[in-house]
């Protein structure tokens, strides 16, 4: 049973244990503050954005996973293509894409609209999709080349 007694000892012993180190409570909330706000590179940032621009735009098709859905939209994750042909898929992000292309070794013939993005959500798409999953690649995508691409 809780008494008033147990309710102030135990206050007490709170207030002992801050004023015997009453720098604990900020040491902690310093430490805490240095995590959360250590400095993100400019590809973290980018992918930030793009992650937002992922879950609006392309995970309905390519799916949460980046799997796509084995017939109609290809995967994303560990895709050969998205290594072998980066032009390309910056170019289908940014125009849309219909005929068919190899995934994997797999034939995928849908059609992909453009989805009017501008060439900065392009690129930050595009590195949260080249970063995400089991991709990884160390040459991060650029507004300027986005930009640089024609139809």
């Amino acid at each position: 049973m809780i008494t008033k007694i147990n309710i102030g000892l135990s206050l007490l012993l709170l207030g002992a244990l801050y004023f015997s180190n009453p720098t604990a409570l900020n040491d902690s909330k310093k430490e805490y503050l240095s995590i959360k706000e250590q400095p993100q590179t400019p590809l973290q940032k980018s992918m930030a954005r793009g992650k937002e621009v992922y879950t609006d735009f392309c995970i309905q098709c390519h799916m949460a996973t980046g799997k796509g859905n084995d017939t109609t939209f290809p995967p994303l994750d560990g895709s050969d293509w998205l290594k072998k042909k980066r032009t390309e898929s910056i170019h289908t992000v940014k125009y849309g894409q219909k005929g068919e292309i190899l995934v994997n070794q797999k034939k995928y013939n849908g059609i992909m609209p453009p989805m009017g993005l501008s060439d900065e959500e392009i690129a930050d798409v595009m590195n949260y999709v080249l970063n995400s999953w089991s991709n990884k690649t160390k040459k991060m995508v650029t507004t300027k080349e986005v930009a640089l691409l024609k139809p």
